[in-house]
């Protein structure tokens, strides 16, 4: 019976994750065909290459100089509107930390806490001076939680830092999948 239950659960754990990412991404792909459902015909996969074709072609008007001005202009307006601004905001500074020319996880280190114990973590430089609160001494260091969308901010001493020569995508996933992925 054990040795049954250890099959049965060694196979959840190959199926569940497999099975999830393929219904995430079937029902991705059908509300992108459904998007599209009133056309007269129907062809799988429209919804996902129109939508692929809507964010470049919105992707390659915006770096043009005419439209720039006018999104300039619509960004300010997105800061001025309460309630809006924060939403606008903080989602946009989520999206450049990860993605874009600005992103913010590139730069992975490993500190070591405070105390007489040798604990590290590992974290992503953010800020490299905190002048804004009085310590231009201090870095501003992001650490993600494992197996979550959420993280801490710790300002720590630049001594009990040090900056890894790993690419930061590899260090995210590390993190995030608790240290079970390979690390460089």
């Amino acid at each position: 019976m054990r040795r049954l239950l250890n099959y049965s659960l060694s196979g959840f754990l190959i199926v569940a994750p497999i099975g999830l990412t393929i219904y995430i991404l079937y029902a991705l792909l059908r509300w992108l065909n459904e998007l599209f459902a009133g056309l007269s015909f129907d062809v799988p996969g429209l919804g996902l290459l129109v939508a692929i074709l809507l964010v470049t072609g919105i992707g390659f008007v915006a770096k043009s100089f005419l439209v720039r001005p006018f999104l300039i202009i619509t960004e300010r307006l997105l800061h001025r509107t309460p309630l809006v601004s924060i939403i606008y905001s903080s989602l946009k500074d989520l999206f450049d930390a990860f993605v874009g020319d600005n992103q913010k996880f590139n730069r992975p280190v490993l500190v070591r806490l405070s105390g007489p114990e040798q604990v590290f973590k590992l974290g992503f430089v953010t800020q490299t001076a905190m002048p804004a609160v009085h310590r231009p001494e201090l870095l501003a260091v992001y650490f993600p939680h494992s197996y979550n969308f959420s993280g801490e901010l710790v300002l720590v001493p630049v001594q009990n830092v040090t900056y890894l020569d790993l690419p930061s995508s590899e260090v995210m996933k590390f993190i995030v999948s608790g240290g079970v992925s390979r690390l460089g």
